[in-house]
């Protein structure tokens, strides 16, 4: 088990340095606020109303207007290997672990306990074998020539990664149009990930938009708020799609913005496809940078339920920790091998908030209704087999505490179970219960019974 450390040294050092590059670029644009020019244009950058699908017919046991989405697990019968894999089943949701190196069936099968069944990034040794055995999945290139054509658990293209933060404008498009352009037409989905500089207003928002809309089938952006210098900044400037305030920079509603914002970037092409969120498990900061704290266990948690919340489709772990006081190449499976390690608690957060994504997965991959519960509130809501789901957080401008939910006139429940708390709140003859967010990362699912 001692190998995995060594070979991802490489891809680690890659990793940090790319970082230190993206660091760089949004610092220039965000903290000093200067303009992006696009290469052939004079036109400085300016922020283009986003068009708005949201106003949807009503439909749905609960006779509410839908958000707009890409399909849900239906989305996925559009690739082949995608579709043979069981992407399309209701109850799969993926979950990515970033070089989440493995060697042996027991250490895929530990990362399995922890709810991950979906990795990018990984050691170019690695045999196809692990994945088909163990029943996870690969999105990545021909990792080696284990790998073939006919891979079943190879179901997508990862193209690059942070090219947005690493690139002009122009050839940065170019790199990605050339990896597309050579990728062969084999049933697999493409996919890449983003700075957070595709979901601000820096960037010229028609280079955005197109690195969102212009070259994947899934999109994803990595901006982890709890621990890199960003909310600190003295003069703090908000430079995002969806407002986020100093005040409550560093909380789980950042993570939902984020996705939201991703969203509003998607839906510009009046075109949907999956929206993915990165969290880290420890740190996501570049090493020796300021804040050297890690996410500890409630914020991780509450950082994946407010993307979910906010409709992302999936969610990727930043399994490395480059800075703080807790380093590691891979925290996954230094958790495995370490009794002591001073991520476990972290880890043990992963395992416990996926195994609540997993068991709800069904509920999840059905179209969400629009529907406001009350003020000070950040909620989902769906239907499923007879019961509205309410999923819920404190939105990100205002503080922990009481809230009131008043629900939608067509569900008629006198109770709301909490799910997973073993708790059960009245709901009184209005449609209205109550109940505590002690933090700011705190959320709660709600089940009622629709009729």
């Amino acid at each position: 088990m001692r190998e995995w450390s060594m070979r991802i040294y490489h891809n680690l050092s890659a990793r940090r340095r790319r970082w230190k590059v993206v660091a760089v670029s949004s610092a220039l644009v965000v903290a000093v606020g200067l303009p992006i020019v696009l290469l052939g244009t004079s036109k400085a950058d300016t922020v283009e109303p986003v068009r708005s699908d949201s106003v949807q017919p009503i439909s749905g046991a609960l006779a509410l207007p839908r958000i707009p989405w890409e399909g849900g697990p239906a989305y996925w019968d559009n690739f082949e290997k995608a579709q043979a894999a069981g992407w399309s089943d209701p109850n799969f949701f993926p979950i990515v672990s970033w070089f989440g190196n493995f060697s042996s069936d027991a250490e895929v099968q530990y990362d399995k306990s922890l709810g991950i069944n979906t990795y990018s990034g990984m050691w170019d040794g690695t045999p196809y074998h692990l994945f088909a055995d163990n029943g996870v999945f690969w999105i990545g290139g021909k990792l080696n020539d284990s790998f073939t054509d006919d891979s079943a658990n190879w179901v997508g293209r990862f193209l690059d990664d942070e090219v947005d933060g690493r690139f002009t404008p122009a050839e940065g498009q170019a790199h990605l149009q050339r990896i597309v352009d050579d990728i062969p037409n084999d049933g697999r989905f493409k996919y890449a990930n983003f700075t957070q500089m595709v979901v601000a207003t820096d960037l010229d928002q028609r280079v955005a938009q197109q690195y969102v809309n212009g070259y994947t089938d899934v999109v994803s952006v990595d901006m982890y708020w709890y621990t890199i210098p960003y909310c600190d900044w003295q003069p703090y400037r908000d430079a995002y799609l969806e407002p986020v305030q100093q005040s409550n920079c560093r909380t789980a509603s950042s993570y939902g913005k984020i996705a939201t914002g991703l969203t509003r970037q998607d839906a510009a092409d009046g075109h949907m496809q999956p929206r993915w969120q990165w969290v880290e498990n420890l740190n996501g900061g570049p090493p020796e940078a300021p804040p050297t704290n890690n996410i500890n266990p409630g914020q991780l948690k509450g950082a994946v339920v407010s993307s979910i919340i906010n409709e992302a489709r999936g969610i990727a772990y930043f399994n490395q920790s480059l800075g703080g006081s807790c380093q590691t190449a891979n925290a996954f499976r230094q958790s495995q091998v370490t009794p002591e390690f001073c991520g476990n608690a972290q880890v043990e957060a992963v395992k416990e908030v996926n195994a609540q994504i997993h068991a709800l997965a069904s509920v999840i991959n059905t179209q969400s209704y629009e529907y406001s519960f009350g003020a000070e509130l950040d909620t989902m809501l769906k239907s499923h087999d007879g019961y509205a789901y309410v999923f819920a957080m404190i939105d990100g401008s205002s503080v922990p505490g009481d809230r009131t939910f008043k629900l939608p006139s067509s569900v008629h429940g006198s109770s709301a179970a909490v799910v997973g708390e073993g708790r059960t709140l009245s709901i009184d003859l209005a449609g209205r219960f109550r109940d505590t967010f002690a933090e700011e990362y705190s959320y709660h699912v709600y089940r009622v019974k629709i009729d």
